[in-house]
C-alpha cells in the first residue's frame, strides 16, 4: 500500500498522482486513491445523497483503508471501508467491489435518524460502530476539501499526473453511464454539474487511460498534472491517449 498521509499540504503534483487543491490548500492522493473517492463521490450522488453524505464517506474510507481497496483487514473485514462479511455486508467478493461497498455504505448512513445534521464523525460512527470512533474526526477537514472538489463545488479542484495508465479506455463509456448518469459527457450541463464530471473523469484518467478533460474554459493534461484555459463552454468533453499505430 503507497504510503500517502492525504494530510494539507502545498505541494506540486507528483510525478504519477493526484492533488486536490481548496482554498489554496493541497491534499495528495495517489491514482487508486483518487479512483476510489471519486466513485465514493459518485455513488453517492446517484443515490440522491447530499454533499454531506460524500465528506462522510470519504472520512470514513481515508479512517479505515486511506482509501485502498484493502484485501485484509481486521478479523474479515476488507474494502475501503473495512466491511466484514460475517456482520451482513455482503460477501468478500461484493465488498471488494468499491461500487458496491459504498453502496452497502451510504445504504445503512441514511437508516440512522438525524444524520444530516451530525458531525462527519459521529456519522460515521454511527454506520461503522468502530472501536476508534473518534479517529473518524480526524480525517474531516480532508474529507471535506475532497469531497468540495469531487461535487463540483470547487471549479477544477482535483488534477492527476501519469505517464502510464493502469488499465485501458475499454468500459470508461458504460463506467461514464454508470457513475454519472446519461448526457453528463457532450451535452450542455450546469456548472456544478459540469465539474464534478469533469473531476470524475480526471479522478479515473488512469484507470481509463484519458489524455485530456476540457469544460468551462478550462483544460486538464495528464502530462501537465494542470488546468489551464482553454476555449469551451458547458460541454464536458476528454480525449483519449492516442493508441499506438500497428
Amino acid at each position: 500500500m503507497a504510503a500517502v498521509a492525504l494530510r494539507a499540504q502545498t505541494s506540486e503534483p507528483p510525478q504519477a498522482g493526484c492533488v486536490a487543491t481548496v482554498a489554496g490548500t493541497s491534499y495528495p492522493l495517489d491514482l487508486s486513491q483518487a479512483a476510489n473517492a471519486a466513485t465514493i463521490a459518485a455513488v453517492a450522488i446517484r443515490l440522491g445523497l447530499s454533499d454531506h453524505a460524500v465528506s462522510i464517506g470519504l472520512a470514513t474510507a481515508m479512517q479505515e483503508s486511506k482509501l485502498h481497496n484493502l484485501d485484509y483487514g481486521d478479523r474479515d473485514s476488507v474494502g475501503l471501508f473495512q466491511q466484514r462479511p460475517s456482520q451482513g455486508w455482503g460477501s468478500r467478493s461484493q465488498i471488494l467491489d468499491p461500487h458496491y461497498a459504498a453502496t452497502a455504505f451510504f445504504r445503512r448512513l441514511v437508516m440512522v435518524q438525524g444524520w444530516e445534521a451530525m458531525p462527519v464523525a459521529v456519522a460515521a460512527q454511527a454506520v461503522q460502530r468502530s472501536a476508534s470512533g473518534a479517529a473518524y474526526a480526524d480525517w474531516e477537514p480532508t474529507a471535506r476539501a475532497l469531497a468540495q472538489s469531487l461535487t463540483g463545488e470547487v471549479p477544477h479542484g482535483i488534477a492527476c499526473t501519469f505517464t502510464q495508465p493502469t488499465s485501458s479506455s475499454q468500459g470508461l463509456a458504460a463506467a461514464v453511464a454508470h457513475d454519472l448518469g446519461p448526457a453528463s459527457v457532450g451535452t450542455p450541463v450546469a456548472a456544478k454539474r459540469g465539474w464534478r464530471t469533469a473531476s470524475w473523469l480526471v479522478a479515473q484518467a488512469a484507470q481509463y487511460d484519458i489524455e485530456a478533460v476540457s469544460f468551462d474554459g478550462q483544460r486538464w493534461t495528464r502530462r501537465s498534472g494542470r488546468w489551464t484555459s482553454h476555449p469551451g463552454g458547458s460541454e464536458v468533453s476528454y480525449a483519449l491517449a492516442p493508441q499506438p499505430s500497428r
